[in-house]
Protein backbone atom coordinates (compact mmCIF):
# COMPACT_ATOMS: atom_id res chain seq x y z
CA UNK A 1 0.00 0.00 0.00
CA UNK A 2 1.36 3.39 -0.95
CA UNK A 3 0.57 6.08 1.67
CA UNK A 4 1.50 9.08 -0.42
CA UNK A 5 0.83 12.70 0.49
CA UNK A 6 -2.86 13.14 1.14
CA UNK A 7 -4.76 16.34 0.38
CA UNK A 8 -6.26 17.89 3.50
CA UNK A 9 -9.96 17.43 4.11
CA UNK A 10 -12.34 17.48 7.07
CA UNK A 11 -11.91 14.62 9.54
CA UNK A 12 -15.01 12.40 9.56
CA UNK A 13 -16.46 11.56 12.99
CA UNK A 14 -16.06 7.81 12.75
CA UNK A 15 -14.03 5.25 14.68
CA UNK A 16 -12.16 2.61 12.67
CA UNK A 17 -10.65 -0.59 14.07
CA UNK A 18 -7.85 -2.35 12.15
CA UNK A 19 -7.13 -5.99 13.03
CA UNK A 20 -3.92 -6.86 11.17
CA UNK A 21 -0.85 -8.87 12.27
CA UNK A 22 1.38 -7.54 9.48
CA UNK A 23 3.19 -4.80 11.44
CA UNK A 24 4.20 -2.75 8.42
CA UNK A 25 0.75 -2.85 6.81
CA UNK A 26 -1.05 -2.24 10.10
CA UNK A 27 1.03 0.83 10.94
CA UNK A 28 0.69 2.16 7.41
CA UNK A 29 -3.12 1.76 7.43
CA UNK A 30 -3.42 3.41 10.85
CA UNK A 31 -1.29 6.41 9.88
CA UNK A 32 -3.14 6.89 6.62
CA UNK A 33 -6.70 6.52 7.99
CA UNK A 34 -5.97 8.68 11.04
CA UNK A 35 -5.88 11.66 8.66
CA UNK A 36 -9.47 10.99 7.65
CA UNK A 37 -11.29 9.62 10.69
CA UNK A 38 -11.74 10.75 14.28
CA UNK A 39 -10.20 7.65 15.91
CA UNK A 40 -8.28 4.78 14.35
CA UNK A 41 -7.27 1.79 16.51
CA UNK A 42 -4.88 -0.94 15.39
CA UNK A 43 -4.69 -4.31 17.15
CA UNK A 44 -2.64 -7.35 16.17
CA UNK A 45 -4.39 -9.95 18.36
CA UNK A 46 -7.99 -10.82 17.31
CA UNK A 47 -8.82 -12.11 20.81
CA UNK A 48 -7.77 -8.76 22.25
CA UNK A 49 -9.89 -7.04 19.59
CA UNK A 50 -12.91 -9.11 20.64
CA UNK A 51 -12.36 -8.30 24.31
CA UNK A 52 -12.00 -4.55 23.70
CA UNK A 53 -14.73 -4.28 21.08
CA UNK A 54 -17.51 -3.07 23.44
CA UNK A 55 -15.20 -0.33 24.72
CA UNK A 56 -13.77 0.78 21.37
CA UNK A 57 -17.22 0.76 19.69
CA UNK A 58 -15.86 1.11 16.14
CA UNK A 59 -18.07 2.23 13.27
CA UNK A 60 -16.08 0.04 10.86
CA UNK A 61 -13.60 -2.86 11.05
CA UNK A 62 -10.78 -3.68 8.64
CA UNK A 63 -10.18 -7.37 9.33
CA UNK A 64 -7.39 -9.53 7.95
CA UNK A 65 -8.41 -13.17 7.42
CA UNK A 66 -5.09 -14.84 8.23
CA UNK A 67 -4.01 -13.70 11.70
CA UNK A 68 -1.34 -16.19 12.67
CA UNK A 69 -3.10 -19.28 14.01
CA UNK A 70 -6.43 -17.47 14.13
CA UNK A 71 -8.90 -17.08 11.26
CA UNK A 72 -10.38 -13.59 10.95
CA UNK A 73 -13.67 -15.04 9.73
CA UNK A 74 -14.08 -16.74 13.11
CA UNK A 75 -13.76 -13.31 14.71
CA UNK A 76 -16.38 -11.96 12.29
CA UNK A 77 -18.70 -14.81 13.22
CA UNK A 78 -18.20 -14.08 16.93
CA UNK A 79 -19.02 -10.41 16.39
CA UNK A 80 -22.29 -11.28 14.68
CA UNK A 81 -23.17 -13.81 17.40
CA UNK A 82 -22.63 -11.11 20.03
CA UNK A 83 -24.98 -8.76 18.20
CA UNK A 84 -22.45 -6.27 16.78
CA UNK A 85 -23.75 -5.09 13.40
CA UNK A 86 -20.89 -2.76 12.42
CA UNK A 87 -19.63 -3.09 8.83
CA UNK A 88 -16.57 -5.30 8.36
CA UNK A 89 -14.26 -5.12 5.36
CA UNK A 90 -12.25 -8.34 5.00
CA UNK A 91 -8.61 -8.21 3.82
CA UNK A 92 -6.69 -11.22 2.51
CA UNK A 93 -3.56 -12.02 0.53
CA UNK A 94 -5.39 -14.71 -1.44
CA UNK A 95 -8.25 -14.35 -3.91
CA UNK A 96 -10.29 -17.31 -2.67
CA UNK A 97 -13.87 -17.40 -3.97
CA UNK A 98 -15.10 -19.82 -1.29
CA UNK A 99 -13.62 -17.66 1.45
CA UNK A 100 -15.19 -14.55 -0.06
CA UNK A 101 -18.58 -16.27 -0.15
CA UNK A 102 -18.27 -17.29 3.50
CA UNK A 103 -17.26 -13.76 4.47
CA UNK A 104 -20.31 -12.31 2.73
CA UNK A 105 -22.64 -14.88 4.32
CA UNK A 106 -21.29 -13.83 7.73
CA UNK A 107 -22.18 -10.24 6.90
CA UNK A 108 -18.92 -8.78 5.64
CA UNK A 109 -19.47 -5.51 3.80
CA UNK A 110 -16.65 -5.96 1.28
CA UNK A 111 -13.66 -8.16 0.37
CA UNK A 112 -10.28 -6.65 -0.58
CA UNK A 113 -7.23 -8.54 -1.81
CA UNK A 114 -3.62 -7.59 -1.01
CA UNK A 115 -1.66 -5.69 -2.16
CA UNK A 116 -4.21 -3.06 -1.24
CA UNK A 117 -5.23 -0.48 -3.80
CA UNK A 118 -5.67 2.62 -1.62
CA UNK A 119 -8.29 4.17 -3.91
CA UNK A 120 -10.31 0.95 -3.84
CA UNK A 121 -10.00 0.83 -0.05
CA UNK A 122 -11.22 4.42 0.32
CA UNK A 123 -14.24 3.75 -1.86
CA UNK A 124 -15.04 0.56 0.08
CA UNK A 125 -14.77 2.29 3.47
CA UNK A 126 -16.89 5.30 2.47
CA UNK A 127 -19.55 3.06 0.92
CA UNK A 128 -19.63 0.81 4.00
CA UNK A 129 -19.96 3.77 6.40
CA UNK A 130 -22.66 5.35 4.24
CA UNK A 131 -24.66 2.10 4.22
CA UNK A 132 -24.14 1.70 7.98
CA UNK A 133 -25.47 5.19 8.67
CA UNK A 134 -28.40 4.52 6.36
CA UNK A 135 -29.33 1.33 8.21
CA UNK A 136 -29.16 3.10 11.56
CA UNK A 137 -31.26 5.99 10.23
CA UNK A 138 -33.87 3.57 8.93
CA UNK A 139 -34.07 1.90 12.34
CA UNK A 140 -34.67 5.25 14.02
CA UNK A 141 -37.08 6.49 11.33
CA UNK A 142 -39.21 3.37 11.59
CA UNK A 143 -39.93 4.34 15.19
CA UNK A 144 -40.38 8.01 14.41
CA UNK A 145 -42.82 7.45 11.55
CA UNK A 146 -45.23 5.86 14.00
CA UNK A 147 -45.29 8.97 16.15
CA UNK A 148 -44.55 11.79 13.71
CA UNK A 149 -47.55 14.13 13.76
CA UNK A 150 -46.27 17.33 12.23
CA UNK A 151 -44.96 17.18 8.67
CA UNK A 152 -45.19 20.96 8.32
CA UNK A 153 -42.78 23.69 9.40
CA UNK A 154 -43.23 25.91 12.45
CA UNK A 155 -45.80 28.65 11.94
CA UNK A 156 -44.64 31.69 13.92
CA UNK A 157 -46.47 35.01 13.66
CA UNK A 158 -46.70 36.09 17.30
CA UNK A 159 -43.83 37.91 18.95
CA UNK A 160 -43.60 35.25 21.67
CA UNK A 161 -43.08 32.34 19.28
CA UNK A 162 -40.83 34.33 16.93
CA UNK A 163 -38.57 35.14 19.91
CA UNK A 164 -38.45 31.45 20.86
CA UNK A 165 -37.62 30.53 17.25
CA UNK A 166 -34.88 33.16 17.04
CA UNK A 167 -33.29 31.84 20.24
CA UNK A 168 -33.49 28.30 18.87
CA UNK A 169 -31.75 29.46 15.69
CA UNK A 170 -28.97 31.00 17.78
CA UNK A 171 -28.50 27.89 19.93
CA UNK A 172 -28.71 25.36 17.08
CA UNK A 173 -25.04 25.47 15.99
CA UNK A 174 -23.76 25.66 19.58
CA UNK A 175 -22.84 22.38 21.31
CA UNK A 176 -24.86 22.96 24.46
CA UNK A 177 -27.77 21.27 26.20
CA UNK A 178 -31.11 22.98 25.59
CA UNK A 179 -34.17 22.88 27.86
CA UNK A 180 -37.53 23.67 26.23
CA UNK A 181 -40.41 24.56 28.54
CA UNK A 182 -44.08 24.98 27.81
CA UNK A 183 -47.50 23.43 28.29
CA UNK A 184 -48.48 20.11 26.74
CA UNK A 185 -49.23 20.46 23.04
CA UNK A 186 -47.33 23.71 22.43
CA UNK A 187 -44.89 22.09 19.99
CA UNK A 188 -41.77 21.42 22.09
CA UNK A 189 -40.74 18.42 19.98
CA UNK A 190 -41.21 20.42 16.79
CA UNK A 191 -38.86 23.10 18.12
CA UNK A 192 -36.33 20.45 19.16
CA UNK A 193 -36.40 19.05 15.61
CA UNK A 194 -35.84 22.58 14.32
CA UNK A 195 -32.71 22.91 16.49
CA UNK A 196 -31.39 19.54 15.33
CA UNK A 197 -32.13 20.30 11.67
CA UNK A 198 -30.13 23.55 11.88
CA UNK A 199 -27.20 22.07 13.81
CA UNK A 200 -23.96 20.42 12.62
CA UNK A 201 -25.57 17.10 13.65
CA UNK A 202 -28.42 17.42 11.14
CA UNK A 203 -27.26 14.43 9.06
CA UNK A 204 -27.24 12.12 12.10
CA UNK A 205 -30.26 10.61 13.90
CA UNK A 206 -32.78 12.58 15.95
CA UNK A 207 -33.97 10.14 18.62
CA UNK A 208 -37.06 10.89 20.72
CA UNK A 209 -37.44 9.47 24.23
CA UNK A 210 -40.77 10.11 25.94
CA UNK A 211 -39.77 9.80 29.60
CA UNK A 212 -43.39 9.68 30.74
CA UNK A 213 -44.37 6.86 28.39
CA UNK A 214 -41.63 4.35 29.25
CA UNK A 215 -42.55 1.88 32.03
CA UNK A 216 -40.36 2.56 35.06
CA UNK A 217 -38.91 -0.96 35.10
CA UNK A 218 -37.87 -0.72 31.43
CA UNK A 219 -36.57 2.85 31.43
CA UNK A 220 -32.86 2.08 31.99
CA UNK A 221 -32.69 -0.61 29.30
CA UNK A 222 -34.61 1.61 26.88
CA UNK A 223 -32.17 4.50 27.33
CA UNK A 224 -28.87 2.68 27.73
CA UNK A 225 -29.48 -0.78 26.27
CA UNK A 226 -28.71 -4.13 27.84
CA UNK A 227 -26.58 -7.23 27.44
CA UNK A 228 -27.72 -10.83 27.51
CA UNK A 229 -28.77 -12.01 30.96
CA UNK A 230 -29.16 -8.49 32.34
CA UNK A 231 -32.70 -9.35 33.46
CA UNK A 232 -35.34 -12.02 32.97
CA UNK A 233 -36.29 -12.08 29.30
CA UNK A 234 -33.07 -10.45 28.06
CA UNK A 235 -32.30 -13.17 25.53
CA UNK A 236 -30.68 -10.97 22.88
CA UNK A 237 -26.91 -10.99 22.68
CA UNK A 238 -26.82 -7.21 22.83
CA UNK A 239 -29.55 -4.60 22.63
CA UNK A 240 -28.38 -1.02 21.96
CA UNK A 241 -30.27 1.72 23.77
CA UNK A 242 -31.57 5.00 22.43
CA UNK A 243 -28.34 6.83 23.25
CA UNK A 244 -26.29 4.43 21.14
CA UNK A 245 -28.75 4.72 18.25
CA UNK A 246 -28.33 8.49 18.39
CA UNK A 247 -24.53 8.39 17.99
CA UNK A 248 -23.31 11.72 16.51
CA UNK A 249 -26.90 12.95 16.57
CA UNK A 250 -29.43 14.43 19.02
CA UNK A 251 -31.42 12.84 21.85
CA UNK A 252 -34.70 14.59 22.67
CA UNK A 253 -35.85 13.82 26.23
CA UNK A 254 -39.53 14.72 26.25
CA UNK A 255 -41.22 15.26 29.63
CA UNK A 256 -37.90 14.86 31.45
CA UNK A 257 -39.65 15.62 34.74
CA UNK A 258 -41.05 12.07 34.60
CA UNK A 259 -37.59 10.46 34.57
CA UNK A 260 -37.09 8.36 37.76
CA UNK A 261 -34.60 9.78 40.26
CA UNK A 262 -32.26 6.78 39.94
CA UNK A 263 -32.02 7.35 36.17
CA UNK A 264 -31.44 11.07 36.63
CA UNK A 265 -28.05 10.15 38.14
CA UNK A 266 -27.12 8.14 35.04
CA UNK A 267 -28.32 10.91 32.73
CA UNK A 268 -26.16 13.41 34.60
CA UNK A 269 -23.16 11.17 33.92
CA UNK A 270 -23.97 11.12 30.20
CA UNK A 271 -24.17 14.91 30.20
CA UNK A 272 -20.89 15.34 32.07
CA UNK A 273 -18.75 12.39 30.95
CA UNK A 274 -20.42 11.38 27.65
CA UNK A 275 -20.39 7.78 28.87
CA UNK A 276 -22.63 5.12 30.43
CA UNK A 277 -22.92 1.39 31.09
CA UNK A 278 -25.43 -0.89 29.44
CA UNK A 279 -27.73 -2.72 31.84
CA UNK A 280 -25.80 -5.84 32.85
CA UNK A 281 -22.65 -4.59 31.10
CA UNK A 282 -19.19 -4.07 32.57
CA UNK A 283 -17.66 -2.01 29.79
CA UNK A 284 -18.03 1.79 29.80
CA UNK A 285 -19.63 3.06 26.59
CA UNK A 286 -18.52 6.38 25.13
CA UNK A 287 -21.20 8.29 23.24
CA UNK A 288 -21.24 11.46 21.17
CA UNK A 289 -24.73 12.98 21.38
CA UNK A 290 -26.37 16.31 22.03
CA UNK A 291 -29.24 16.40 24.51
CA UNK A 292 -32.36 18.53 24.21
CA UNK A 293 -34.86 18.17 27.04
CA UNK A 294 -38.43 19.38 27.40
CA UNK A 295 -40.88 19.69 30.27
CA UNK A 296 -44.35 21.06 30.97
CA UNK A 297 -43.66 21.25 34.71
CA UNK A 298 -41.74 23.63 36.97
CA UNK A 299 -38.43 21.80 37.50
CA UNK A 300 -37.23 24.33 40.08
CA UNK A 301 -40.28 23.62 42.23
CA UNK A 302 -39.74 19.87 41.76
CA UNK A 303 -36.17 20.31 43.00
CA UNK A 304 -37.48 22.04 46.13
CA UNK A 305 -39.92 19.16 46.65
CA UNK A 306 -37.16 16.57 46.25
CA UNK A 307 -38.69 15.13 43.06
CA UNK A 308 -35.90 16.23 40.71
CA UNK A 309 -32.15 16.25 41.24
CA UNK A 310 -30.72 19.70 41.82
CA UNK A 311 -27.42 18.94 40.05
CA UNK A 312 -29.23 17.66 36.95
CA UNK A 313 -31.53 20.70 36.96
CA UNK A 314 -28.59 23.13 36.93
CA UNK A 315 -26.88 21.06 34.22
CA UNK A 316 -30.01 21.28 32.05
CA UNK A 317 -30.87 24.87 32.91
CA UNK A 318 -28.09 26.37 30.77
CA UNK A 319 -29.98 27.42 27.65
CA UNK A 320 -33.75 27.62 28.16
CA UNK A 321 -36.41 28.28 25.51
CA UNK A 322 -39.99 28.87 26.63
CA UNK A 323 -42.90 28.34 24.25
CA UNK A 324 -45.94 30.39 25.31
CA UNK A 325 -49.34 28.65 25.33
CA UNK A 326 -51.56 29.19 22.30
CA UNK A 327 -54.05 31.32 24.28
CA UNK A 328 -51.24 33.87 24.82
CA UNK A 329 -50.36 34.10 21.11
CA UNK A 330 -53.69 34.59 19.41
CA UNK A 331 -51.98 35.84 16.23
CA UNK A 332 -50.80 32.26 15.55
CA UNK A 333 -54.25 30.61 15.71
CA UNK A 334 -55.55 31.46 12.24
CA UNK A 335 -52.24 30.88 10.38
CA UNK A 336 -51.90 27.51 12.14
CA UNK A 337 -55.50 26.58 11.37
CA UNK A 338 -54.95 27.47 7.71
CA UNK A 339 -51.77 25.36 7.58
CA UNK A 340 -53.66 22.42 9.07
CA UNK A 341 -56.49 22.85 6.54
CA UNK A 342 -53.95 22.65 3.71
CA UNK A 343 -52.38 19.55 5.27
CA UNK A 344 -55.68 17.71 5.64
CA UNK A 345 -56.89 18.85 2.23
CA UNK A 346 -54.00 16.88 0.76
CA UNK A 347 -54.55 13.91 3.01
CA UNK A 348 -58.32 13.63 2.50
CA UNK A 349 -58.43 14.97 -1.07
CA UNK A 350 -60.63 17.94 -0.10
CA UNK A 351 -60.73 21.51 -1.41
CA UNK A 352 -61.55 23.63 1.62
CA UNK A 353 -60.42 27.21 1.13
CA UNK A 354 -60.87 28.72 4.59
CA UNK A 355 -63.33 29.67 7.34
CA UNK A 356 -66.49 31.72 7.63
CA UNK A 357 -66.19 34.89 9.80
CA UNK A 358 -68.24 33.17 12.51
CA UNK A 359 -65.90 30.18 12.49
CA UNK A 360 -62.89 32.51 12.75
CA UNK A 361 -64.48 34.24 15.72
CA UNK A 362 -65.01 30.88 17.44
CA UNK A 363 -61.44 29.77 16.77
CA UNK A 364 -60.02 33.00 18.19
CA UNK A 365 -62.22 33.01 21.30
CA UNK A 366 -61.77 29.32 22.15
CA UNK A 367 -59.41 28.71 25.14
CA UNK A 368 -57.32 25.92 23.49
CA UNK A 369 -56.22 24.28 26.71
CA UNK A 370 -54.64 21.53 24.61
CA UNK A 371 -52.73 24.18 22.63
CA UNK A 372 -51.55 23.46 19.06
CA UNK A 373 -52.22 19.73 19.35
CA UNK A 374 -55.88 20.39 20.21
CA UNK A 375 -56.18 22.91 17.37
CA UNK A 376 -54.75 20.43 14.88
CA UNK A 377 -57.14 17.69 16.00
CA UNK A 378 -60.07 20.09 15.76
CA UNK A 379 -59.17 21.15 12.20
CA UNK A 380 -58.71 17.52 11.14
CA UNK A 381 -62.21 16.74 12.40
CA UNK A 382 -63.66 19.86 10.77
CA UNK A 383 -62.09 19.08 7.38
CA UNK A 384 -63.57 15.59 7.53
CA UNK A 385 -67.04 16.89 8.48
CA UNK A 386 -67.29 19.97 6.23
CA UNK A 387 -69.27 19.39 3.01
CA UNK A 388 -68.76 22.86 1.50
CA UNK A 389 -65.58 24.72 0.56
CA UNK A 390 -65.53 26.84 3.71
CA UNK A 391 -65.53 25.61 7.32
CA UNK A 392 -68.51 27.05 9.16
CA UNK A 393 -69.18 27.68 12.82
CA UNK A 394 -71.73 24.87 12.75
CA UNK A 395 -69.07 22.40 11.63
CA UNK A 396 -67.03 23.44 14.68
CA UNK A 397 -69.99 22.90 17.01
CA UNK A 398 -68.02 20.33 19.03
CA UNK A 399 -65.80 23.16 20.33
CA UNK A 400 -68.74 24.68 22.18
CA UNK A 401 -69.02 21.56 24.31
CA UNK A 402 -66.31 22.78 26.65
CA UNK A 403 -68.21 25.94 27.49
CA UNK A 404 -71.35 23.90 28.19
CA UNK A 405 -69.46 21.49 30.45
CA UNK A 406 -68.01 24.19 32.72
CA UNK A 407 -70.32 24.45 35.75
CA UNK A 408 -71.22 27.81 37.24
CA UNK A 409 -70.24 26.50 40.68
CA UNK A 410 -67.17 24.49 41.59
CA UNK A 411 -69.31 22.25 43.79
CA UNK A 412 -70.04 19.00 41.96
CA UNK A 413 -73.22 18.47 43.96
CA UNK A 414 -74.58 21.87 42.91
CA UNK A 415 -73.97 20.87 39.30
CA UNK A 416 -75.82 17.59 39.73
CA UNK A 417 -78.77 19.34 41.39
CA UNK A 418 -79.30 21.38 38.24
CA UNK A 419 -80.15 18.16 36.41
CA UNK A 420 -82.62 17.09 39.17
CA UNK A 421 -81.31 13.52 39.29
CA UNK A 422 -83.56 10.98 41.05
CA UNK A 423 -82.14 9.40 44.22
CA UNK A 424 -79.64 6.63 43.48
CA UNK A 425 -78.99 7.81 39.92
CA UNK A 426 -75.45 8.83 39.03
CA UNK A 427 -75.03 10.11 35.50
CA UNK A 428 -74.31 13.29 33.59
CA UNK A 429 -76.52 14.75 30.90
CA UNK A 430 -75.05 14.99 27.40
CA UNK A 431 -75.40 18.11 25.31
CA UNK A 432 -77.26 17.72 21.99
CA UNK A 433 -73.98 18.78 20.40
CA UNK A 434 -72.09 15.93 22.08
CA UNK A 435 -69.28 16.03 24.65
CA UNK A 436 -65.49 15.70 24.70
CA UNK A 437 -64.88 12.59 26.81
CA UNK A 438 -61.46 13.67 28.12
CA UNK A 439 -62.83 17.07 29.13
CA UNK A 440 -65.67 15.43 31.09
CA UNK A 441 -63.22 13.23 33.00
CA UNK A 442 -60.82 16.13 33.56
CA UNK A 443 -63.58 18.41 34.85
CA UNK A 444 -64.85 15.74 37.26
CA UNK A 445 -61.35 15.16 38.61
CA UNK A 446 -60.85 18.91 39.14
CA UNK A 447 -64.20 19.16 40.94
CA UNK A 448 -63.36 16.18 43.15
CA UNK A 449 -60.03 17.77 44.03
CA UNK A 450 -61.82 21.03 44.86
CA UNK A 451 -64.16 19.20 47.24
CA UNK A 452 -61.21 17.30 48.75
CA UNK A 453 -59.14 20.51 48.97
CA UNK A 454 -56.32 18.91 47.01
CA UNK A 455 -56.23 15.67 49.00
CA UNK A 456 -55.69 12.97 46.34
CA UNK A 457 -56.86 10.10 48.57
CA UNK A 458 -60.16 11.84 49.43
CA UNK A 459 -60.67 12.82 45.79
CA UNK A 460 -60.16 9.20 44.73
CA UNK A 461 -62.83 8.11 47.21
CA UNK A 462 -65.25 10.70 45.83
CA UNK A 463 -64.64 9.37 42.31
CA UNK A 464 -64.71 5.75 43.55
CA UNK A 465 -61.36 4.88 41.96
CA UNK A 466 -58.05 3.79 43.45
CA UNK A 467 -55.45 6.40 44.36
CA UNK A 468 -53.02 4.90 41.81
CA UNK A 469 -55.58 5.23 39.04
CA UNK A 470 -56.31 8.84 39.96
CA UNK A 471 -52.59 9.69 40.12
CA UNK A 472 -52.20 8.23 36.64
CA UNK A 473 -55.02 10.46 35.36
CA UNK A 474 -53.49 13.48 37.07
CA UNK A 475 -50.34 12.91 35.01
CA UNK A 476 -52.29 12.35 31.80
CA UNK A 477 -54.28 15.57 32.19
CA UNK A 478 -51.39 17.52 33.77
CA UNK A 479 -53.37 18.42 36.90
CA UNK A 480 -51.50 19.61 40.00
CA UNK A 481 -53.50 18.77 43.18
CA UNK A 482 -51.71 21.53 45.12
CA UNK A 483 -53.56 24.24 43.21
CA UNK A 484 -56.79 23.01 44.82
CA UNK A 485 -55.51 23.24 48.42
Amino acid sequence: MQADAVPKRAVAHYTVLIVEDDLQLGASLQNYLARRYRRVHWLVDPLQALAQFPTLRPDLVLLDIFLGHYNGLDMLERLREEGFAVPVIVITAFSDIKMAVRAMKLGAEDFIVKPIDIEQLEIAIERALRNYDLRRHVQVLEEQLLRLEHPHDIVAVSEGLRSALALAQTLAPVETTVLITGETGTGKELLARFIHRNSPRAAAPFVVINCGAIPRELAESELFGYERGAFTGAFDKLHPGKFELAERGTVFLDEISELPLELQVKLLRVLQEKSFYRLGGKEEIQVDVRIIAATNRDLEQMVQEGKFREDLYYRLNVAVIHIPPLRERQEDILPLATAFVNEFNRRFNKRITGFTPEAVSLLLSYPWRGNVRELRNAIERAVLLEQSEVISRETLHFLRTRTWMEPASSDVFDMLKRFELPPGKHFLAISPHGVVYDEVIKDLIQQALTLARGNVTRAAKLLRVTRDKLEYRLKVYDIDPKQFQ
